[in-house]
C-alpha cells in the first residue's frame, strides 16, 4: 500500500493507554529523544538497520519518520497509529494502522524495522505474529527499544532517574502527563531476552546499548 496517509479499518478496535500521548508531543518528540539518548538514538537505529537486506521495508511505528536517514537503499512504507506523527514525516508511503493488525497481504515485505515502539503496543504477541505474516520467508525484523537494565540495582537507579528526568522535561515542554507515561512504559514489558524467546520469529542476535544497557536491539528471522 502506498501513497498518502490512510486509515486502517480496525483502528477503533484496538484502544491503548498510549493513544493521544504521541499526538500531543509530536512536535518535540524527536528532539527530546536526542537529548535523552545523548545524541545516540540514530546510531542505535543504524546498528540494527545495518543487519537487514535491502528491499521493501515496513517502518512499524514510524512516527515522524526519524529513521529515514538510516534507511537509504530501502523502499520504505511507514505505518503508525498517530496521523499527527505521520503528517510530519518526510516518508512518501504512509499508512495509519496498528502493529497488532497490519493492513498488508502476506509476504509483503523483505524487512521490518521498529524503533522505540514495542513497549507502547497493546499486544507484543499479536504484533510479532503479524510481522511474521507480512515478512517473506527468510525476511528479518530489526527492533530497537528501551527498558530497564538487567541488574536490579542499576534498574532501580535508572527508574529513579527516569521518574525525575522525564516528567521534568514534560513540564518544560508542556506535556507532563505524556512524559510521565513514557517513564511508566519502561516497566511495562519483561526483559527482551525473555520477550522474544518463544515467539513466531527466531532470535538471530540480541544486544544491549546505552547507559547501563537500558537500550536493546534484536534481529528476528522469519523461517
Amino acid at each position: 500500500m502506498s501513497g498518502s496517509t490512510c486509515s486502517a479499518p480496525d483502528r477503533v478496535a484496538l484502544p491503548r493507554n498510549s493513544d493521544g500521548v504521541f499526538t500531543e508531543i509530536a512536535g518535540t518528540y524527536d528532539f527530546i529523544n536526542k537529548v535523552l539518548s545523548f545524541g545516540q538514538e540514530q546510531n542505535w537505529r543504524k546498528r540494527a538497520i545495518s543487519k537487514l537486506a535491502h528491499g521493501r521495508l515496513l517502518d512499524l511505528g514510524s512516527g515522524t519518520g526519524a529513521a529515514l536517514p538510516a534507511l537509504g537503499g530501502f523502499d520504505v512504507v511507514a505505518l503508525d497509529p498517530e496521523a499527527a506523527m505521520l503528517g510530519i514525516s518526510p516518508i512518501t508511503q504512509k499508512v495509519v494502522g496498528y502493529g497488532e493488525r497490519l493492513p498488508f497481504p502476506d509476504g509483503s515485505f523483505d524487512a521490518v524495522f521498529s524503533a522505540y515502539v514495542f513497549r507502547n503496543l497493546t499486544s507484543v504477541d499479536d504484533t510479532l505474529t503479524e510481522i511474521a505474516r507480512v515478512l517473506r520467508p527468510g525476511g528479518k525484523a530489526a527492533i530497537v527499544d528501551l527498558g530497564r537494565p538487567r541488574n536490579q540495582w542499576l534498574a532501580r537507579l535508572h527508574r529513579l532517574g527516569s521518574a525525575i528526568v522525564l516528567p521534568t522535561i514534560g513540564t518544560l515542554v508542556g506535556s507532563r502527563d505524556s512524559y510521565g507515561y513514557l517513564h511508566r512504559s519502561l516497566d511495562k514489558l519483561v526483559p527482551p531476552e525473555e520477550l522474544y524467546a518463544d515467539g513466531p520469529l527466531r532470535v538471530e542476535s540480541l544486544w544491549r546499548m546505552g547507559t547501563f544497557g537500558f537500550v536493546y536491539g534484536v534481529i528476528l528471522v522469519n523461517e
